[in-house]
């Protein structure tokens, strides 16, 4: 069967299929404006602010992504008792997003103010402290997340690096997802540092950096790739690796040693911010409609080829991704292994 056949059957089911999408939340800020002039004070621009905007970041930008192809997101997570806390929680019920998001006390939310003038952005400040959850932090998330794992078909964890994601946390969670009748699929964005945490996860999606760090081994050169690919299974243990390569596109790890390179949908490219957190969104939707992995990563290429083309922490529609599919040149898969 045809991709685009295949594709546009699926995008009809992605409608109101679950995913379940736990980790690190943080909110987004960009400060728009325009820039014509220098600083008498010192040689940078002075930016007239016009606009400021919010959206929701890290897996939160995950269930957006989710819930804006049409599936249903619901997320677990935790934020600060702050300002940046209460707008999270403010824009989790606009989106119509499910959640579970305490606020605690002296627990600072992650928030990243990028400045943009004239749709480029011109500085990031991130403020954040990021700090292991407290136990009884990691408790009420656990109990929480319990009852709602077996109602889903696909489980995302957005690792950060913020704290939520400890040792002690996945230990609790792969004994839990241990005893479910059927427990949904395990797919981690991950931190190079936390890798040999994810063991026994389905797929795991970082980008070449990341792959690279995890396993200090380059990863520019196609055969530094797969080298680099393999070390990442072999050290990680879980079943299937999609690294993604910027623009080169994806390469695929299979468990049964076949390795597939997706060249890039991107049409253009000017911001690609939150666009990991488009990937394996898409692609837990797409397996949550029971899509076959490859078609699935093939999918979340197009839909990432979409949001590196809008400016800020985007997200794709249906529409979008239809058209996509029907009138890109569809990439021709390589098979390298």
């Amino acid at each position: 069967m045809k991709l685009a056949q295949l594709t546009l059957d699926l995008a009809a089911r992605l409608r109101d299929k679950r995913v379940l999408i736990v980790g690190d939340v943080m909110l987004d800020q960009y400060l728009c404006g325009d820039a014509d002039r220098i600083s008498p004070e010192a040689p940078v621009p002075v930016i007239r602010l016009e606009q400021e905007r919010y959206y929701l970041g890290g897996a939160g930008n995950v269930a957006r992504n989710v819930t804006a192809l049409g599936g249903k997101a619901s997320l677990v997570g935790i934020a600060g008792d702050d300002d940046a806390g209460h707008r999270i929680q403010s824009l989790l019920q606009q989106e119509a997003i499910n959640a579970y998001l305490p606020l605690r006390p002296g627990r600072v939310t992650t928030l990243k103010t990028r400045v943009l003038a004239r749709n480029q952005q011109m500085l990031r400040l991130d403020r954040e402290h990021p700090c292991p959850l407290k136990p009884e932090e990691e408790r009420l998330l656990l109990e929480h997340l319990a009852p709602m794992a077996e109602e889903h078909e696909t489980l995302v964890l957005s690792d950060y690096g913020k704290g939520l994601i400890s040792p002690s946390f996945m230990e609790v969670l792969r004994e839990m997802l241990a005893s479910l009748p059927r427990p949904p699929l395990l797919l981690v964005d991950p931190r190079p540092q936390h890798i040999p945490l994810y063991r026994g996860s389905f797929l795991l999606t970082p980008n070449q950096k990341e792959s690279a760090d995890a396993v200090r081994l380059a990863a520019g050169t196609q055969g530094e790739i797969l080298a680099a690919g393999r070390a990442v299974l072999a050290h990680s243990g879980v079943r299937h690796l999609l690294m993604t390569l910027g623009s080169q596109g994806m390469a695929l790890f299979l468990s049964t040693g076949e390795v597939w390179c997706i060249p890039t949908s991107a049409q253009a490219v000017f911001d690609v911010s939150g666009a990991g957190d488009t990937v394996i969104g898409t692609a837990a939707l797409g397996l949550a409609a029971g899509m076959p992995l490859l078609p699935t990563c093939m999918l979340a290429n197009f839909a990432a080829g979409i949001v590196v083309a809008k400016v800020g922490t985007a997200t794709v529609t249906p529409e979008e991704l239809v058209n996509a599919v029907m009138t890109w040149p569809v990439p021709e898969l390589e098979k390298w292994a």
